[in-house]
């Protein structure tokens, strides 16, 4: 299995260090509580990735811990829309070029406003989906920011 996934061949193009960790997938559960068990990652470490449409914007991300709930008006507030909700699991794949379970953040069809969650600036290393199920990426959150040109702000409860 190679793990020469986009958002892995980023970073590597951009030098940034990063460390990359397996784990067994399940196809029943494919919850970031239940990757944050089997990777062996903290929850408040774990972060995911969340695709939404916006009033204004086409579509926009956020990444937020594993045991955190994404707060849709503060989100929307942050981002200039009126509102904002999930986008269908089918047109992830589409939108994204990722699957559910394995959507990063890095690398993506488009580049799309991006927030993440402003307690990952507390954290000195934090996961993200490496673009594939059974792949976790652990990088600097500030070096994340940095790649994927996102903002850091308050948009979970």
């Amino acid at each position: 299995m190679s793990s020469k996934t986009n958002a892995v061949r980023i970073l590597d193009q951009l030098h940034i260090s990063y460390s990359l960790l397996t784990y067994e997938v399940s196809e029943e559960d494919l919850s970031a509580v239940h990757v944050a068990e089997t990777a062996g990652i903290p929850l408040e470490q774990l972060y995911k990735t969340l695709v939404l449409k916006g009033s204004s914007d086409p579509y926009l991300v956020a990444v937020i811990p594993a045991n955190a709930q994404l707060n849709l008006k503060k989100l929307a507030k942050v981002s200039g829309n009126k509102n904002c909700e999930l986008i269908a699991m089918k047109d992830l794949l589409a939108v994204t070029g990722y699957i559910r379970g394995g959507c990063s953040p890095i690398g993506m069809k488009k580049v799309f406003p991006t927030f993440i969650e402003e307690m990952a600036s507390l954290e000195q290393t934090i996961s993200v989906s490496a673009g594939k199920r059974g792949l976790q990426i652990l990088l600097n959150p500030s070096d994340l920011g940095t790649v994927i040109n996102a903002r850091f702000t308050d948009i979970s409860d």
